[in-house]
């Protein structure tokens, strides 16, 4: 079973899950930081290397939780531009095209090798998508797509795996092929999420932000913090809230709280 809720509060922690965060206060070496965010690239391709594109199921619940796929068509037919930002294997955007015939989309990713899978998808038509590799902090997105060209920005857990002294450089990219008046949908860890409170002593990078055992590093959002980082970047908020879940695993006797950040925010 599982019971979801939204809202602007964030999940209150059990004593002894709060006890077991103020205890964690080492933080990775500075010459380990630097390692990883050299290496970053490389260890997200060594993931998809592992991992090919089994890992994530494929998202059919982006149009359920994002009506303003289909709200923001002036008509019914309206061809939109889509541009997933970050789009691993193509976990989201093949069941977004196979849904959606009127969609055209840009889609990048980090690493080169999730790239190539995607384009080996028999679902990838360059009729109906292009997709390229792009480190979102550095590489300038007017390269390959035209300025105030999309209606809608997809940016799906991406965020929580760029460091968060370079997240506003993503934000300041996606800006400029953004229509004015359109959207970015955003949807990421949130703080205290089950995965956080997972992470064993050793993995701590900085506040709320932690790195996992092969090097793929993740952050986790609080709705003050997100809304900072766009607001500053001249986006406007629409919509901020947490989505609080949770899992029940009957058999277990097991309890899993999933915390996520579901967002909207606009170019004015």
């Amino acid at each position: 079973g599982a019971f979801q809720k939204k809202g602007h509060s964030a999940r209150i922690l059990s004593p002894e899950e709060a006890e077991r965060l103020a205890k964690d206060q080492v933080l990775v070496s500075e010459f380990k930081q630097l390692k990883l965010e050299k290496e970053a690239q490389k260890n997200w391709d060594l993931f998809y290397k592992r991992n090919s594109t089994n890992f994530f199921k494929d998202r059919h619940w982006t149009t359920r939780e994002f009506q303003e796929l289909k709200a923001c068509r002036e008509t019914a037919d309206q061809k939109l531009t889509i541009l997933e930002a970050g789009c691993g294997v193509g976990n989201c955007l093949f069941p977004l095209l196979e849904e959606d015939l009127n969609i055209f989309a840009y889609a990048c990713d980090f690493s080169p090798r999730a790239v190539e899978y995607v384009k080996k998808n028999a679902l990838y038509s360059t009729g109906r998508c292009k997709v390229f590799q792009c480190d979102l902090t550095k590489d300038d997105l007017l390269e390959n797509i035209p300025a105030d060209s999309v209606d809608v920005v997809t940016l799906i857990f991406v965020l929580s795996a760029i460091h968060p002294d370079k997240m506003h450089l993503v934000l300041k990219n996606i800006y400029k092929v953004l229509k004015p008046g359109k959207c970015v949908l955003f949807r990421d860890y949130g703080l205290y999420d089950h995965a956080m409170l997972r992470f064993k002593s050793g993995s701590k990078l900085g506040e709320n932000f932690y790195v996992r055992q092969d090097g793929t590093r993740s952050y986790f959002f609080t709705e003050e913090f997100l809304s900072q980082l766009f607001k500053a970047e001249g986006y406007e908020q629409v919509v901020n809230e947490y989505v609080q879940r949770e899992t029940v695993n009957r058999k277990e006797d097991l309890c899993v709280p999933r915390v996520f950040l579901q967002s909207k925010f606009q170019k004015p």
